[in-house]
């Protein structure tokens, strides 16, 4: 059995869950967005939205779901990183913006709009 690199498997996670956005009529600003306070790994436009999209995949649902293993913590990281995005870009009180959730399994993306926001914290 051959076994992939946990990176390349992100990887391709990533891939999936943006190929999936983009079939469901969003549109791709940016990928891997990196900052002092983490990483964004899809940032999408929706209509009047900019969607900031947290990707997890799992192997095997032993541990939960992909979906169960963004705790507030992550979702903190999250929120800081997006306001520093939208500051940099010059946006920030000029935009709608929110966040997704997209688990990658095996055999399905599920994908949560809305999934928390800026003011749950």
């Amino acid at each position: 059995m051959k076994v992939i690199p946990k990176l390349h498997i992100g990887h391709l996670a990533e891939k999936k869950a943006c190929d999936f956005l983009l079939a469901n009529g969003l549109h791709l600003i940016d990928r891997n967005y990196h900052c002092r306070c983490g990483e964004i790994d899809l940032i999408m436009h929706d209509k009047d939205d900019i969607v900031f999209v947290e990707v997890r995949s799992r192997i095997s649902a032993n541990y939960g779901s992909a979906i169960e293993s963004i705790n507030k913590n992550k979702q903190q990281k999250l929120i800081k990183s997006a306001k520093l995005y939208l500051q940099k870009q010059n946006w920030f009180e000029k935009v709608n913006c929110r966040f997704d959730v997209i688990g990658i399994s095996q055999t399905h993306c599920e994908w949560i709009k809305n999934a928390f926001s800026m003011d749950d914290f």
